[in-house]
């Protein structure tokens, strides 16, 4: 079976600058993303698809197979569905290259390993869901703003239930994303059909969008690099 691994790594970022090539832990945040893409049993080919030329060096040399994007699908407001096409188009235009599986991972989840990765693919292909997402659960008392004012979502303050009652709630963490190439042509949507979800341990969930983000994750790897 073909699965393509898409990881989009655009030069611009308004919260770090060139936020793909940051160091984390000696090794540029890039690394930890293809690194995992490349070590996975079931990916069998990973693209890094980037609008800026030091992200491709860097990605060459880490071992993916590099696509250069378009300006115009490298700005603040352009979703992954595009880029997600546009990679497509490329393989079957010049490799003759049509996946069955697409997979994406984002470089903000650093700490989304292999392990996690093949996981989930297997999980999807045992359940034969036409795409899967990763996240983790919880049981939590959710609010929203209302003006000037908060209102509770999902329970009723006056009766209050113990928290080992409440339902179940998932939490998208943007670490993965699979579907089925057919599901995407149809819905260009990255995930549509029949969607599973892939529990993640919350540890393993951070996303790094922020310096306070990158900050928190420094300290992480120091704890870990001591122990």
């Amino acid at each position: 079976m073909k699965v393509l691994s898409i990881i989009p790594a655009r030069g611009g970022s308004k919260g770090i600058p060139l936020k793909n090539l940051v160091i984390l832990n000696q090794k540029p945040l890039l690394y930890y993303t293809v690194t995992a893409s490349l070590k996975s049993k079931i990916i069998n080919k990973t693209v890094v698809s980037t609008d800026n030329k030091k992200i491709s060096r860097v990605a060459l040399k880490l071992g993916a197979e590099v696509i250069c994007r378009p300006k115009k699908l490298a700005t603040d407001t352009t979703s992954l569905e595009p880029v997600i096409e546009h990679v497509l188009n490329y393989l079957n235009t010049h490799d003759g290259y049509n996946p069955e599986i697409i997979v994406i991972l984002q470089n903000t989840s650093p700490l989304r390993t292999t392990k996690h990765i093949d996981e989930a693919l297997t999980l999807m292909k045992k359940q034969n869901y036409d795409s899967i997402l990763s996240g983790f659960s919880t049981h939590t008392f959710l609010w929203k703003q209302s003006k000037k004012v908060i209102i509770p979502l999902d329970y009723d303050p006056k009766k209050r239930p113990n928290r080992q009652s409440m339902h179940e709630q998932l939490f998208e963490n943007g670490a993965i994303f699979a579907t089925k190439t057919s599901c995407f042509t149809k819905s260009n949507c990255r995930i549509s059909g029949k969607i599973g979800f892939y529990k993640m341990p919350l540890e393993s969930s951070y996303n790094i969008d922020s310096y306070d983000d990158l900050r928190s994750i420094k300290k992480f790897f120091k704890i870990l690099n001591r122990n």
